[in-house]
């Protein structure tokens, strides 16, 4: 998913020159410093940090789900210049607040706008540490992070003359530096009305100094937008300098008090160690055995991936919420939880948490609870501002009906179900917009499809993105799906009419089914098909009939009633026929051209995109087609394919854990092909024995006897013993401590899973 289309040419060109000098495999980092030998020796974080044409990943240091994030401001990991380095990551691709960077010039006022040269074989990223040498400055700059704090240490030249730290400001608000001593606080205004405090100190005294008026000034205070500071270290002081800080979304105070909770009596390898202690538990938490290397520093790092987001941004019993922008205190103890994009993570990455850690994923469907009672709104994007606009769709209902029925229910259920009324009967639909209804979904609601505009038809209604348009097929679809969560919720709780309702609406997607071409295809106001090439019209990303994908992906978009689409392609024999044709389905035009148009549409295997969210679930279709051998023989094509353990190795816009889940879940074995149905279907695990170590003290295991890189076919299964034939089971059978046995072979054994 592409949030910052406006980068596309400048990626897409890094991406494309870095294919002539950059294609070796990212050499594992430094292990842990356990002694003993544990998973974290295979996260590297530098992984997909090249994208394939627009986003690539960000080796963002920081502890499992935390506010404190840092990864230094630069274009991609081809990019040998450091703008700066953030204080803090406030929101995943949404910006930072504080920079940061040192110097050992004589200052002048185009320091801070100066850029910094790295050596990349001198870098080490784990993910909670960070160290790099500027090499042109001759300085080490090492971090590591806290839940609410950070730590720089910069090692200057031994009697450098000039021992300076550059702080400015990252957003075009008003913001603030006072020195005193020792000690140095900020402001910054992020998103034009959220103040960010800082409170820090340094190992040593310096000199402060402002810029005022166009020029340095020896001042220690300075208050305005664009504001820059400094701090320089005379020549006999250490020529090793520490920052240490915090951060506060509520007051100066508090950002005091976080520093001081965290940090009193604890030196800089006291925080990295805990650090690692941190992911070393969060990445103990699956164990697998057999497969590649590769495999392994592929399928951990996309683990880490899953770690990193949603963001606790509690503060002794307080928060600060951009829903209502107030301050709240938390009841139950209970963390209040933001930055999630539920378009991408309600596929894979929400559902593994509902494994992993249901305590974690039940705090953050509460926050999405209360999100709902302060603003009026169940939100889909919620980040530190508030429900950020973007994409399209409900999918904080599916998400919320997956976590009820896999037994997490430690949130207001009513005010729940309420929110999900209200957003399937007052919200509009439109993309990228937030609020009530209008006349197009007022159509929705009477006709049974969101309208598209014929081709060439100008705008009639201005509420409209100009960029991101209608997308009414893929409204119409997301839509149905979401009403079939809801549904399914009305009927969990006794609420047979609503159940009735929404069950009902849930099948509208069938309105847009062209049974002659066997598409989803947009029809005007007037009931009338708008004939298009679903493989290339509709604008950039097919926005006016679907979204950063073709017809070719949203053929596929109703993992909720798959009985359904099969019936309308004429039977599982059909069906397997599709699969089968989209992923051998020529373009019809060079990449180029269609890149042109489809930039998020990558990773490509003839028209599928391995690239995007929407394909994810796609070659697991074959299970309920007739084929799980081809299901399995996919999904190992896939995985080797598109998510290689180097700087290229995320196919797509990877978006904090949305699609590397994908990874994980699909390594292991198996996938939640519908959320809100508490049901896997298998693939083809790439581990001979994978073991989750779940919540409740007991473990479920897959055991894939014979497995290898040849040996992907599924020749026979046992589950808890029984043998099955039947390419699924239950998250209860999962949570109870349950054994998948596998039988692996090279052949497909082309008669198992058809019960």
């Amino acid at each position: 998913m592409n949030k910052s289309i406006s980068r596309l040419f400048t990626t897409a060109s890094l991406s494309i020159a870095a294919l002539f000098y950059c294609t070796a495999p990212v050499v594992a980092q430094k292990k842990s410093s356990s002694a003993k030998e544990d998973n974290l020796q295979y996260v590297d974080p530098r992984i997909g940090n090249v994208g394939a044409l627009l986003q690539p990943t960000r080796p963002t240091v920081q502890l499992p789900n935390q506010v404190m994030r840092m990864y230094p401001i630069r274009a991609d990991y081809i990019d040998d210049q450091i703008s700066s380095f953030p204080l803090c990551i406030v929101s995943h691709r949404l910006g930072e607040v504080f920079s940061l960077k040192p110097s050992v010039k004589v200052l002048s006022l185009t320091d801070w706008r100066a850029k910094q040269t790295w050596d990349h074989e001198l870098e080490v990223t784990r993910p909670w540490y960070y160290s790099t040498y500027l090499i042109d400055d001759e300085i080490t700059v090492e971090f590591t992070a806290g839940k609410k704090t950070g730590l720089y240490r910069f090692e200057f030249p031994a009697n450098a003359a000039h021992k300076t730290l550059l702080f400015g400001l990252l957003n075009p608000g008003v913001g603030s530096f006072n020195f005193n001593g020792k000690e140095v606080t900020g402001t910054e205004t992020y998103h034009d009305n959220i103040k960010v405090y800082l409170y820090g100190t340094f190992s040593a005294e310096g000199k402060a100094g402002v810029v005022k008026d166009g020029k340095i000034a020896d001042e220690t205070s300075v208050e305005g937008k664009g504001v820059r500071s400094f701090i320089s270290f005379a020549q006999s002081a250490s020529n090793k300098i520490e920052f240490r800080y915090a951060i506060s979304y509520i007051s100066p105070e508090q950002a005091k008090k976080n520093y001081t909770k965290e940090l009193t009596g604890k030196q800089f390898a006291d925080i990295k160690n805990a650090g690692e202690k941190a992911w070393a538990d969060v990445i103990g938490k699956i164990n697998v055995e057999g497969g590649t290397e590769a495999q392994k520093r592929s399928f951990y790092t996309a683990f880490y991936r899953c770690n990193e987001r949603m963001v606790n941004i509690t503060e002794d019993g307080q928060y600060y919420s951009g829903f209502d922008n107030k301050i709240h205190t938390i009841t139950n103890n209970r963390p209040f939880y933001v930055d999630d994009w539920t378009w991408d993570t309600y596929l894979a990455l929400h559902p593994l948490r509902t494994i992993l850690n249901p305590k974690l994923e039940g705090d953050m469907a509460n926050s999405y609870v209360l999100q709902y009672q302060q603003s009026g709104w169940l939100p889909t994007f919620p980040v530190l501002f508030g429900d950020h606009a973007c994409m399209n769709g409900f999918h904080s209902t599916t998400m919320l009906l997956d976590d009820y029925r896999k037994g997490i229910r430690d949130f207001d259920v009513p005010a729940a179900y309420d929110a999900m009324v209200k957003n399937a009967t007052q919200a509009t639909m439109l993309p990228w917009r937030n609020g009530p209804k209008g006349t197009l979904e007022d159509f929705y609601y009477a006709k049974g499809y969101y309208p598209a505009l014929k081709v060439g038809e100008k705008e009639t209604i201005p509420e409209v993105n100009s960029f991101e348009k209608r997308q009414a097929v893929a409204v119409t679809l997301g839509t149905s799906f979401d009403d079939w969560s809801l549904g399914q919720m009305a009927k969990e709780l006794g609420k047979n009419d609503d159940y009735t309702k929404f069950n009902a609406r849930s099948k509208n997607y069938k309105n847009l089914w062209k049974d002659d071409i066997k598409m989803f295809m947009p029809k005007d106001a007037d009931g009338n098909w708008i004939n298009i090439d679903p493989k290339f019209d509709g604008g950039v990303g097919g926005r006016d009939y679907f979204d950063e994908n073709n017809g070719w992906t949203y053929l596929w978009q109703v993992q909720h009633d798959i009985p359904g689409l099969t019936t309308l392609m004429g039977g599982k024999a059909a069906m397997q026929a599709k699969l089968d044709q989209l992923f051998r389905e020529p373009l019809g035009r060079s990449k180029y051209e269609f890149w042109s148009k489809f930039p998020d549409a990558t990773g490509l295997v003839g028209e599928f995109s391995m690239g995007n969210e929407p394909s994810f679930h796609i070659p697991y279709l074959y299970n309920y087609a007739g084929a799980p051998w081809k299901t399995q023989a996919h999904i190992r094509l896939l995985l080797d394919l598109w998510y290689k353990d180097n700087v290229f190795g995320i196919p797509g816009d990877e978006d904090g854990g949305g699609m590397t889940a994908f990874v994980v879940f699909s390594s292991m074995g198996f996938y939640p092909i519908t959320p809100g149905s508490p049901i896997y279907t298998i693939g083809s695990p790439v581990f001979k024995k994978v073991t989750i170590n779940l919540q409740n003290g007991k473990q479920f295991t897959m055991i894939a006897n014979n497995c290898s890189v040849v040996n992907k076919y599924i020749q026979s299964a046992k589950f808890n013993g029984k043998t099955i034939n039947t390419p699924q089971f239950t998250h209860a059978e999962l949570v109870a401590g349950g054994k998948l046995e596998l039988e692996m072979g090279p052949k497909p054994n082309k008669s198992w899973g058809l019960d």
